[in-house]
């Protein structure tokens, strides 16, 4: 078997402002394809437009940008043209839930075997700095110059009601959380979200800087695993638990609370109720960002049950090519 590294995936030299986030999870992406061993021929990377778009010409594999939006479109065209390709889907916010929305949910709802990439800098940067979709209420920005006066796309509330199965979310900066994403999405059969929090250097720097470097993410982020207690905190001191119908941040070993009363991760769970719960958690409310695999549940995918429908089909009729098609209805010889 083949051992590939990151440099078998490697192609051209990015060019993204210094520091923005798509270096970042460039490196990352190009580690994770590596450890995954998937070889380079088999696995497409398809885009829309936006800064994030650039990166199918980074990477040594079957790549194409396509046009604003359409990304998930034509990931899942390809993917049920050629089920054997292991299909990677790069939008921003702007291209994937703007004009590319549509597509997106309809990715969810249909649960086609792709990897769905959101880098989300909450701006329009190729474009020098628009509001986009995931902006936050009284954004200024050049095309709001006074503030929104909109709510802004969550992507995790998106692909939950759109009965998306697998939605993870973790920071451009963080190298091994986003190459265990990944590596998690992949290995997902169905329609895989990976949401990526980073900065935009020029048009929105800090946007996530609560949890942007190390220490911040100790202090205001909770990393999820599947069957482990949701707690988080520098010493793990603080933990989750359920209040009513909701979520309550509580201090183990304060006021009664022991770590047997902290909620466990079900990522697993049909019922996404707790799964949207955490996705949704904001400092600005108390709570951490959740970051991790969130959501992971199994269910038939679209390009494998097209395929099983023409197998199925193919049975039953006559004919198994064009030629026995042509072959079997009435026939006449023009001469």
């Amino acid at each position: 078997m083949t051992q590939y590294t990151d440099k078998d995936y490697k192609k051209g030299q990015p060019r993204w402002c210094p520091g923005c986030g798509d270096h970042f999870f460039l490196a990352s992406l190009h580690k994770a394809m590596a450890e995954l061993g998937v070889p380079p021929y088999e696995t497409a990377v398809i885009s829309g437009i936006g800064c994030s778009s650039r990166l199918p010409y980074y990477v040594s594999t079957y790549a194409m940008q396509t046009i604003h939006g359409r990304a998930a479109a034509i990931a899942t065209g390809l993917k049920v043209a050629n089920p054997k390709l292991t299909v990677w889907q790069v939008s921003g916010d702007g291209d994937g839930l703007a004009i590319g929305g549509n597509h997106f949910i309809h990715a969810m709802r249909r649960n086609i075997d792709i990897n769905i990439i959101l880098l989300n800098n909450r701006i329009y940067g190729l474009t020098k700095g628009q509001y986009s979709p995931t902006s936050p209420r009284g954004f200024v920005s050049k095309s709001s110059p006074y503030g929104t006066v909109e709510d802004p796309f969550r992507p995790a509330e998106l692909c939950f009601g759109a009965r998306g199965k697998f939605f993870a979310r973790t920071v451009a900066t963080d190298a091994p959380e986003t190459i265990a994403v990944l590596k998690a999405a992949k290995q997902h059969k169905g329609a895989a979200v990976c949401e990526i929090l980073q900065n935009c250097v020029i048009f929105n720097e800090g946007c996530h800087d609560a949890v942007y470097n190390k220490e911040g993410r100790k202090a205001n982020a909770i990393y999820l695993e599947h069957g482990k207690p949701l707690i988080f905190g520098v010493d793990n001191e603080f933990g989750l638990v359920q209040e009513g119908f909701g979520l309550k941040v509580v201090k183990i070993g304060e006021d009664g609370y022991t770590i047997d009363d902290i909620l466990v991760h079900d990522a697993h769970c049909e019922d996404d109720t707790l799964q949207l719960k955490l996705a949704m958690m904001d400092t600005k409310d108390g709570f951490p960002v959740a970051l991790g695999i969130i959501r992971d549940v199994e269910a038939p995918t679209y390009d494998e049950a097209v395929w099983e429908q023409i197998e199925e089909v193919k049975t039953k009729k006559p004919y198994h090519n064009f030629s026995e098609l042509l072959e079997t209805n009435d026939i006449w010889e023009v001469k």
